[in-house]
């Protein structure tokens, strides 16, 4: 063995050697609908008001450290309640590991139902803290004995809940996310990444719990490629994660780029709608296949079952065949042969249904 592999062997905490990265695969030439984004570029002349933006914008200077503009314009337009602050992370990803940071402490856990989001597990590995995975139902409910069993018996610092669930896509019982807010000592952090494709939100309940905060993201709106999270919430308690907080960690770019998207906030309603209505109409399509198991979304993705042993297969055929999905299958248990599609424009909803027609 060479000197760099017992260097890293000493220096390199066994937990981490043992992760993978996150993968992201290579979607070049593909119909992708892998990674839950919105498939609508913006309108020409938006584009270009936004490119002089751009060409206007000098970033030889910091950008402003607290992002305060942009700030005012997000909870203006996410109606954050008032006396309730927010604090942005560069994505949902940083705003995670800020929370981990600021109560990581020897013995101390993060809780989530699972399946759900894996940076959740990945970011408890990252800063040596416990995680604890409550198994959903079989139909991806919560599993409210076991949930509250283990808030009991482990005192979470930190609990999330997707809200919708990925990789699911199912809403949780508004009544179960309150009475695991109630029992929780800890921090519940509600992550609605998904929020614009859903009926329900956890914002306007910020001041009626202590232990609540509410995360966001743009990325799915239609900003993934800015990376723009945030955290919603009582100042006290944002005030001590914003210490955690790496300086100037949203670029002058996207600070400027976001706040003019939001400016122009009805574009990507109607987006929006565009994508729930096909939602609509791929989920019906799906269900018209007898061997598929099909999922309820609040997202904008679908997940759905395909016959016992097929699910790496009939991914790889998908690929083959230039349409990139997200396969489920190597999580297993109640992933077990499940793919995951993302609602994309209507051709590529058509091409993906198409193409797994002839798969079946």
């Amino acid at each position: 063995m060479n000197s760099t592999d017992n260097c890293m062997k000493r220096w390199i905490r066994p937990e981490i050697r043992a992760l993978h990265a996150y993968p992201v695969p290579d979607a070049s030439g593909m119909i992708k609908l892998d990674a839950m984004e919105n498939p609508y570029r913006w309108p020409a002349p938006m584009r270009e008001e936004w490119q002089q933006l751009l060409g206007a914008t000098d970033v030889n200077r910091y950008p402003d450290p607290t992002a305060k503009a942009l700030s005012l314009r997000l909870k203006q337009t996410l109606e954050v309640p008032d006396g309730m602050d927010i604090v942005l992370g560069n994505g949902s990803d940083e705003i995670i590991q800020m929370l981990a940071m600021a109560v990581a402490a020897p013995g101390r856990a993060i809780m989530a139902p699972e399946p759900g989001f894996v940076m959740y597990k990945m970011i408890a590995k990252f800063v040596a803290m416990d995680y604890i995975g409550v198994p959903l139902k079989q139909d991806f409910s919560l599993d409210m004995p076991a949930m509250l069993a283990a808030i009991e018996a482990q005192q979470p610092a930190l609990i999330f809940l997707a809200y919708p669930n990925n990789p699911t896509g199912n809403l949780f019982s508004e009544q179960q996310v309150k009475a695991i807010i109630e029992a929780a000592e800890g921090l519940v952090i509600v992550d609605e990444a998904y929020h614009a494709f859903a009926d329900h939100s956890f914002m306007g309940e910020l001041g009626n719990y202590p232990n609540l905060l509410v995360m966001r993201t743009l990325s799915k709106l239609g900003l993934a490629g800015l990376r723009l999270g945030l955290l919603a919430g009582s100042p006290t308690w944002l005030a001590e994660v914003d210490k955690v907080r790496l300086p100037y960690n949203i670029n002058v770019l996207t600070q400027v780029s976001a706040d003019f998207a939001l400016q122009h906030a009805e574009v990507f309603a109607k987006q929006t709608a565009a994508i729930r209505a096909d939602r609509t109409l791929l989920l019906a399509a799906l269900k018209e296949m007898p061997s598929l198991e099909v999922f309820p979304s609040a997202a904008n993705f679908i997940l759905f079952r395909v016959p016992e042993g097929q699910g790496s297969d009939i991914f790889d055929k998908l690929k083959q065949s230039g349409i990139l999905i997200k396969n489920l299958t190597p999580q297993g248990g109640l992933l077990q042969d499940c793919l995951r599609v993302t609602v994309g424009t209507p051709e590529e909803n058509q091409a993906f249904i198409k193409a797994l027609t002839t798969l079946l």
